[in-house]
């Protein structure tokens, strides 16, 4: 089933002021995203991420083209109910506390009393914010602690689908991994996560499909293993080894393979074009009283792919 349905949306603006000319910011994009994944959307500054996200909330509107959440066309206001949106730099009324906003949103969608409190206590808790924040002015909070707060109240209505705009942004490393689990965690519930981000890391680890927009248009789309193949460049074997020096090893190393033997901080790294030349590595290792410490592929990274 498809939950999104992008078909040649274009945004143009005006800029100047006497000599008014147009700037295309989105140019026939068409995507589509499938229930129950999450969708991984990608793009410098100024690629028309956050354009295409606020034409889908209907905070914009396209020059050309449509677009469809749950069947539904983006004019028809009544979806909102079923979807969440986390914009990039959220703005809250100040003099709220967390509890107090969260409450809030609950009653902006019809929730009962009792069902907005309990849905408000269990969201802070899942975006773990400390308790002891909850009944604090949104005034005095970080941007990890308003980056949670926001992302509580994408949830707060059980949406079937989730938009994010940068959902890392402003958080620790730590607050990054619970975010990154939360997310995992919606997947996992069926529903349908849709996320730009700058954090390429974090897109490979959460994301079945990746769209990559350049310059307003889109660049390319699909899975990642499929992306990474479309990638110049040449799959490797890597062989970290420690008890033996790079020049010792050289030494008991077939000749005539293509090894690339480097020093690193506690060993040596070599680079196999081949996974058949583990076994020589093997057969080396045990010759000069060498130790493996592990054996990995090298896959095209998603940054390769992003810079290609």
């Amino acid at each position: 089933m498809k939950v999104l349905e992008i078909d040649n949306l274009q945004k143009d603006y005006e800029v100047g002021f006497w000599r008014k000319k147009k700037v295309r910011a989105l140019d026939g994009l068409s995507l589509t995203v499938n229930a129950g994944e999450i969708f991984g959307f990608l793009g410098a500054n100024g690629a028309g991420k956050t354009t295409t996200l606020k034409l889908l909330m209907r905070l914009i509107f396209p020059t050309e083209g449509s677009a469809k959440i749950l069947g539904q066309d983006i004019s028809d206001v009544s979806m909102h109910s079923r979807i969440g949106y986390l914009p990039e730099n959220p703005y809250f009324y100040d003099y709220l506390s967390a509890l107090e906003f969260l409450k809030f949103c609950g009653e902006i969608f019809g929730l009962p009393k009792a069902e907005r409190i309990a849905r408000a206590t269990m969201l802070l808790s899942r975006v773990k914010l400390d308790e002891s924040k909850w009944n604090t002015q949104l005034r005095k909070f970080s941007k990890g602690m308003l980056q949670r707060v926001g992302l509580a109240q994408a949830l707060v209505n059980n949406p079937e689908v989730v938009f994010l705009d940068e959902p890392m942004s402003g958080l620790d490393p730590i607050g990054r991994r619970e975010v990154r689990d939360l997310i995992a965690e919606l997947r996992a519930e069926g529903k349908t996560v849709f996320m730009c981000s700058h954090i390429l890391s974090d897109i490979e680890v959460l994301c079945d499909r990746v769209a990559i927009l350049k310059k307003g248009r889109l660049a390319n789309i699909g899975y990642l293993n499929e992306l990474r193949q479309q990638v110049a460049g040449q799959n490797l074997v890597e062989v970290i080894v420690s008890g033996t020096d790079e020049a010792t090893l050289k030494t008991y190393l077939p000749a005539g393979n293509e090894f690339q033997v480097t020093s690193i901080p506690g060993g040596v790294r070599i680079e196999l074009k081949d996974d058949t030349d583990v076994d020589s590595v093997l057969a080396a290792l045990r010759k000069c009283g060498g130790k493996l410490l592990t054996v990995q592929p090298v896959r095209q990274s998603l940054e390769e792919l992003f810079v290609d």
